[in-house]
């Protein structure tokens, strides 16, 4: 893969065989997001876990303590007072089968989170086969089947992640934007390690994460020590 001037002069601010600690790491990735819009900062885990094994799945979700520095589109799958609940928490879209027809006759995907209560499972579960490969898939580990869908609706809005193992045995995730300064991501990160760590699974075993990379959008990966003081 060729990569342009930018990324070269950057990547040369890199040692890629240091694993450096993590505010240095933050510097570093600071120092290389020179794009000119405000890059997001990335962070990807190589996880001592197996995809293949039902066991060994990691997936959760967190508040960021500063947000994502974007503001999701929400929709919610509910009916009668809980749709009530999801609209007046902020949630973009609520509503039932025509959101359902929306997305499979129109390929419709204008939204960044979808939650649903229990009850309409049986409907958005039409969808698993577009939304699953998507990330978008309403999950109870996740926070996202739930009956509260006025509190979803606001952790939402508020800055929750989710992370989720991909087949490659890594997760990939964000953290914020670049102008959010290194106390703001350091504290972003520090959030997601801890629930990362907290949803290891039973199954793991050996060492459970094997390399953390810290990126921003346009830049190098800056390999950091995954552990905050």
């Amino acid at each position: 893969m060729k990569h342009g001037k930018r990324y070269r002069e950057a990547a040369q601010l890199v040692d890629p065989a240091t694993t450096y600690d993590i505010d240095e790491a933050l510097d570093l990735v600071l120092k290389t997001a020179t794009a000119k819009f405000d890059e997001t900062i990335e962070v990807h885990l190589r996880m001592g876990v197996d995809s293949r094994h039902a066991d060994q799945q990691v997936r959760g979700a967190v508040v960021l303590p500063h947000g994502t520095g974007r503001s999701a589109r929400v929709l919610v799958f509910a009916k009668g007072p809980l749709a009530d609940e999801a609209k007046a928490a902020g949630a973009d879209y609520v509503g039932a089968d025509e959101f359902v027809q929306k997305i499979e006759g129109e390929g419709w995907f204008d939204f960044d989170v979808v939650i649903a209560s229990p009850d309409m499972m049986g409907v958005v579960g039409r969808l698993g086969r577009v939304l699953g490969p998507r990330g978008l898939m309403p999950n109870p580990k996740s926070g996202t089947v739930t009956q509260d869908v006025g509190k979803a609706v606001e952790e939402a809005k508020a800055g929750k992640i989710e992370y989720r193992l991909e087949k490659q045995n890594i997760i990939h995730t964000v953290i914020g934007k670049a102008s959010f300064g290194p106390e703001k991501l350091r504290d972003n990160f520090a959030a997601l390690m801890d629930a990362v760590i907290r949803s290891k699974p039973p199954g793991a075993k050996g060492q459970y994460i094997r390399r953390c990379t810290l990126a921003s959008a346009m830049g190098p990966g800056v390999r950091t020590n995954h552990k905050v003081d």
